[in-house]
């Protein structure tokens, strides 16, 4: 047998990444990782965390406006985005500082810097070569920078949490869950938005009525969307930035945000040196147990452009290390994976959406409700709750469940265990409603408006 430095060795100190590592030293591995940025990965940094940082700073003028309802007088309410942004860096800080104590607590070796592979086992990180008998890729995916004149002029996720001013005007390039989150954040904290897209609708992918309900609400809140467009150039203007759709208009913004899409992080990794083979896109390429070309190299999380989630990614890291050192080998479950859109109402979905289900069933019934949670009965703010319920007619299965409205995120976290658990709608008929509540709702859907 050959004598490796590391038993295991991670390249990516994302979710994902650190899992694994951590994992695998608890398991008395030699385990190694490696990170050029920050421990943590985009979840930590620049994605999850800090978005419901700020998700939850936008909610406070609705709640101010609300509270005047129910009898409160707010007086001197101001926004104070640099006040926001130091918050946030505060407590990233300290996530961080607790990674690096997990890490060194389990007894991984963390290594600084760009790491790429010279051969299948050998890893270079500056001047420094290692070798490991198993190699682990966890480098995540970044933000798509459409390559159109005056690109450079824009920002993506990765510096929208960290401006330097707040900008009151902002176009939005994208209509997916990270445009719609952000659109939703920064017209909540008083800034002008304007989303631009060269499709029609929002959420592609989604069940056709969350679509349709997010889109909706978003344009009552008056969030303006230009659909069926796309932005031509950027260029500089005395009052800030000019944005040239492909129609001809032209937009007026302090800062343009493009949210149209994320790439996996695999160039300069020599993978290709390694026999590692990548997708067109260049997501590596893994099978069920999540291992590439090389038996011995593995690749979970974004990287891998399967499903990219956060506890998807922390998932595949505790199957692999399952895989590797565990009892038996363990493919990860990418079925019916709960998942919120934090826009405001938010999104909550879990399983097949309607279309999806036609497409696999010859009898479906849908179940649908809207209506407005009894807070703004009294604010008489014109936002609605939907739920949407798919079953499969001929077993009562519940395939999916799809929710826009007040606790959405919360109330689907849920659902996704009676959903893997093969719940049927009879039981939930038979579950027993908590009055007054947004989700009674879900117990209360007696006729299908749609059988077969």
């Amino acid at each position: 047998m050959a004598d490796y430095d590391f038993d295991l060795f991670t390249i990516g100190a994302g979710s994902g990444g650190v899992r694994a590592a951590r994992l695998a030293a608890a398991k008395g591995k030699r385990s190694g990782l490696v990170e050029e940025w920050t421990v943590g990965g985009t979840c930590v940094h620049r994605g999850c965390v800090p978005k419901k940082f700020y998700v939850f700073a936008s909610h406070f003028a609705d709640d101010f406006d609300d509270a005047a309802a129910y009898g409160w007088t707010v007086e001197g309410r101001r926004f104070d985005w640099p006040t926001l942004v130091e918050a946030k860096k505060t407590e990233l800080r300290r996530l961080e500082g607790i990674y690096h104590k997990v890490l060194a607590d389990a007894g991984t070796k963390l290594f600084t810097g760009h790491a790429t592979l010279e051969d299948a086992h050998t890893i270079r990180i500056g001047a420094n070569t290692l070798s490991a008998e198993n190699i682990l890729i966890s480098t995540g995916a970044s933000p798509y920078l459409p390559p159109i004149d005056g690109a450079e002029l824009a920002i993506t996720s990765n510096e929208i949490f960290d401006l330097p001013e707040f900008p009151k005007r902002l176009v939005i390039n994208g209509a997916g869950y990270i445009a719609l989150e952000f659109a939703c954040i920064m017209h909540g904290l008083g800034a002008d938005v304007t989303m631009v897209y060269r499709r029609l609708g929002v959420l592609r992918g989604f069940d056709e009525d969350i679509r349709i309900a997010v889109q909706s609400e978003l344009t009552e809140k008056g969030i303006r969307f230009r659909f069926e467009a796309e932005i031509e150039r950027i260029e500089q203007a005395e009052d800030g930035l000019a944005v040239t759709l492909s129609g001809g208009d032209v937009l007026a913004a302090d800062q343009v945000l493009f949210a149209t899409g994320r790439v996996p992080n695999t160039a300069e990794l020599g993978l290709e040196a390694a026999g590692v083979t990548l997708e067109e896109n260049g997501a590596v390429r893994v099978d069920e147990y999540s291992r590439t070309a090389q038996s011995h190299i593995f690749a979970i999380g974004d990287c891998t452009d399967r499903v990219n989630l956060t506890p998807v990614a922390i998932h595949e890291a505790v199957c692999l290390i399952e895989t590797l050192y565990g009892e038996a080998p363990r493919a990860p479950d990418h079925e019916s994976i709960a998942t919120a859109v934090f826009t405001q109402p938010p999104v909550g979905t879990v399983g097949l959406t309607e279309d999806q289900a036609r497409a696999r069933f010859d009898n479906i019934d849908i179940y649908r409700t809207r209506f407005r949670p009894l807070k703004h009965a009294i604010t008489k703010r014109e936002e609605y709750v939907m739920i949407k319920l798919v079953v499969d007619g001929a077993s009562d299965r519940v395939l999916g469940v799809h929710m826009v409205g007040m606790d959405a995120a919360e109330i689907i976290q849920t659902l996704g265990i009676a959903i893997k658990a093969g719940v049927t709608k009879a039981e939930m008929d038979a579950t027993m409603a908590v009055h007054p509540t947004t989700g009674e709702e879900l117990v209360l859907m007696y006729e299908p408006m749609a059988r077969g």
